[in-house]
């Protein structure tokens, strides 16, 4: 098997009875775990953690999809990255979707600041087909409720010279296609759709389909928005999630 596998594969290789960590059966999905003193087994075969933690920055074209294979063989964000060392998406934009999309190994940041409670900002660039009409602007920026229940207040710009057209907008969830479900809800199609920032982290001066490892400043941005959340764990303390999951997924389809 080629690429990462799905978070959901591993879970369900460790509610069958199939994860152990020293020895001894996991049962918690949340179960924590130290790289540097515990032993992870699957079916009996040890699976490493990685140490060396990566952090990377794209800028993602129009027409690439988020994972690392897709069967209807459209093309993937992991053609464009050149490293051998696995990482995986922090968050997700769809296929139609451009900008800022960070990549990790590092499995307890890319939980934490996926977590609603680290309420981590993103700001979209855009555009619609009609002008927003400004009783829209108020519902959206008090939430508007979707089949996944109501969204978290966003902060809603329209760019001035645009009509109204073009907006800058601002959320702390992350939910599947939030931006566009949020605009469609109330009548209007999305002609573009750009991510200009995670976090802070901006793709300012990086071509698109283009990337590149981000800087120790971006990376301790990163690390002092998780601290500062309100179910922040210490930095010793991994979390059996998303990258361990995804080795152990991995291990499942060996």
């Amino acid at each position: 098997m080629s690429g990462i596998a799905s978070r959901r594969a591993a879970e369900e290789v460790i509610r069958a009875g199939n994860v152990k960590v020293n020895g001894k059966v996991v049962e918690d999905l949340g179960t924590q775990v130290d790289p540097s003193v515990d032993t992870v087994t699957v079916r009996g075969k040890r699976v490493a953690i990685a140490e060396h933690m990566l952090y990377i920055l794209m800028n993602k074209p129009k027409d690439y999809i988020t994972t690392a294979k897709d069967e209807k063989e459209r093309r993937t964000v992991y053609e464009l990255i050149t490293i051998k060392e696995r990482v995986f998406p922090i968050g997700r934009l769809d296929r139609n979707t451009t900008g800022v999309l960070l990549f990790t190994n590092d499995g307890f940041l890319a939980t934490k600041l996926m977590h609603p409670s680290s309420e981590v900002k993103k700001i979209y660039h855009v555009s619609l087909d009609h002008s927003l009409e400004e009783d829209h602007r108020d519902k959206l920026q008090k939430g508007i409720y979707l089949e996944d229940g109501k969204t978290a207040p966003a902060s809603i710009e329209p760019i001035p010279g645009t009509k109204n057209k073009e907006i800058v907008v601002t959320i702390h969830e992350g939910r599947n296609r939030q931006v566009r479900r949020m605009f469609e809800t109330l009548g209007y199609e999305i002609m573009k759709l750009h991510r200009v920032s995670y976090g802070g982290v901006t793709a300012d001066g990086l071509a698109r389909g283009k990337w590149r490892f981000l800087t120790d400043p971006e990376i301790k941005r990163l690390k002092l928005l998780v601290e500062k959340s309100k179910t922040s764990k210490p930095k010793s303390v991994k979390v059996l999630s998303t990258a361990l999951k995804q080795r152990i997924a991995l291990a499942k389809a060996k």
